[in-house]
């Protein structure tokens, strides 16, 4: 951590806090945690698939890129895994308790997506959506 910028702390502290939430929620970390900014989480556990979890978390305002795990066993352009990371929200000022809850609204939009037989939740998304309105409205971009 020594010589370690403020805000690159920041960004790791977070995605660490992110990595933790999700894994209590019962998602795989690739590597079991992070040690930076990034994260890859395996979504095999939960019957998901990226592409799904992808389009569902878009709708909720909430980005993530789909991506490989290693071995990944679906196509390139569906995936096993999301990618995650922590550099906009903490740049906006997020700190550890809006990252605890920003894993937990993830988990709330794929867990209504995994019991779902089309692959969205309408109206989880729409919960998380408007709380995710609520939370950027009080990390604006610019202040």
């Amino acid at each position: 951590d020594a010589g370690l910028p403020p805000l690159c702390r920041r960004c790791r502290d977070n995605a660490r806090i992110l990595a933790v939430t999700l894994m209590q929620a019962g998602y795989a970390i690739v590597s079991g945690g992070t040690d930076n900014h990034l994260m890859l989480v395996d979504l095999r556990s939960k019957g998901l698939n990226g592409k799904v979890a992808e389009a569902a978390l878009g709708r909720a305002h909430i980005t993530c890129n789909k991506n490989g795990i290693p071995f990944d066993p679906e196509k390139p352009t569906v995936t096993s895994g999301i990618r995650l990371g922590s550099a906009a929200a903490t740049s906006r000022g997020l700190g550890g308790q809006e990252f605890a809850g920003i894993g937990r609204l993830i988990a709330e939009v794929l867990g209504a997506v995994a019991i779902s037989n089309d692959g969205t939740a309408t109206g989880a998304e729409a919960a998380v959506r408007a709380k995710v309105a609520e939370m950027t409205k009080a990390f604006p971009i610019y202040g």
